[in-house]
């Protein structure tokens, strides 16, 4: 998993309300357990006719996704059902994180579990940032800040621990294994107990 310190970028802006699990990534296309190549089916059904022809009037086709690593998505992003492929497909297709006045909280679990930010904000900023969405923003983790042109940055919050996973660049089993060490010292001081002798 690559780290996430600091990101700048421009924004995709999909201002929907309630967009879901099943329209970032639909239903037939869970039936992988890995997330590669996924991208190409985030949010198929806005970006592709049903003879798999190319829509070109979405958005999601006209724009280069290493330039547009933030979404910034509309009030109670990614509601709907709980599936981690949802995650999986918005990063395979190039994001990195996601900003909204609101994200659904199983989506929000395992965003940042698979190394995607989602990141709540004040419907001030948000219209701030959808304004002027050809400007660069830069997501500083390390200090929990956005940082937008001329304007004063932003603070947000996210859970100290998945935050600290992402800025390591590792999911919990990684964060687990780099501690490895740490782990066997401590067993290797534990006694175990005796057994009782049975009376």
């Amino acid at each position: 998993m690559e780290p996430f310190k600091t990101l700048t970028s421009k924004v995709l802006v999909l201002s929907q309300a309630n967009i879901d699990t099943d329209q970032i990534i639909p239903a037939r296309f869970l039936t992988t357990t890995t997330r590669e190549g996924l991208g190409k089916h985030a949010f198929n059904d806005w970006r592709y006719e049903a003879d798999g022809s190319v829509k070109p009037e979405s958005v999601l086709n006209r724009i280069d996704p290493s330039e547009h690593r933030i979404l910034l998505g509309g009030p109670n992003f990614a509601c709907g059902s709980s599936r981690e492929h949802a995650p999986w497909a918005l990063l395979d297709y190039g994001f990195r994180a996601v900003i909204s006045t609101e994200i659904a909280d199983i989506f929000t679990s395992n965003a940042l579990k698979n190394g995607l930010l989602p990141i709540v904000v004040s419907q001030e900023v948000w219209d701030d940032l959808a304004q002027n969405q050809n400007q660069p923003v830069t997501i500083d983790l390390e200090n929990n800040q956005i940082q937008r042109g001329n304007a004063e940055p932003v603070s947000f919050t996210v859970d100290s621990f998945a935050r600290q996973c992402l800025i390591d660049g590792v999911d919990t089993f990684g964060w687990l294994m780099a501690r490895d060490e740490q782990i066997s010292s401590f067993e290797s001081t534990r006694k175990d107990p005796k057994p009782e002798i049975a009376r």
